[in-house]
């Protein structure tokens, strides 16, 4: 499986957790989730459900804000190792559905300079959020991760960022 990579852009949201606007001459393309694509965001949610299942009894994830405890708590727990990519991403997974079902966003796939993945799109720009990094980059590099202000974070730029270009 390849690596997610953080897309860097120059933009308001673009300093912020993950998100970011296109500001080259090259605008990223944005395409529908295929079924394939559709598959492996549920393998990775399912990853997570299981290992909350064992650890902590939850029945299932909600893909609502009602899953940041449990989010919050696989981190604290450190039960995904810094070395262990794919299963933090699918942490962001489950958080960036957490994002999706408080914020104007949509899973979509992202084609640019760095390849083709999953992201989280704002309405119809070019913002987009890259949930599937936000948490392993910063457990990678030993920094705190508060999942509750990461979505307080994303709400903020978003809305600066519809303000600055509306």
């Amino acid at each position: 499986m390849k690596l997610l990579v953080p897309i860097a852009f120059l933009s308001v949201a673009g300093l912020l957790f993950g998100q970011s606007v296109n500001d080259s001459a090259r605008e990223p393309k944005f395409s529908e989730l295929s079924h394939q694509d559709i598959e492996r965001l549920d393998q990775q949610r399912a990853l997570v459900a299981a290992v909350a299942r064992q650890r902590y009894g939850t029945d299932a994830l909600t893909r609502t804000k009602r899953d940041l405890p449990i989010i919050q708590r696989l981190i604290d727990e450190k039960v995904f190792k810094r070395s262990q990519t794919y299963d933090l991403q699918s942490l962001g997974v489950v958080f960036g559905d957490v994002l999706a079902s408080e914020l104007p966003l949509r899973w979509v796939m992202i084609t640019d300079e760095y390849g083709t993945d999953p992201t989280l799109r704002f309405k119809n720009t070019s913002i987009n959020i890259n949930a599937l990094t936000m948490i392993s980059k910063r457990i990678e590099r030993d920094e705190p991760v508060d999942v509750f202000q990461l979505l307080d974070k994303n709400r903020g730029a978003l809305v600066a960022a519809e303000k600055k270009f509306r």
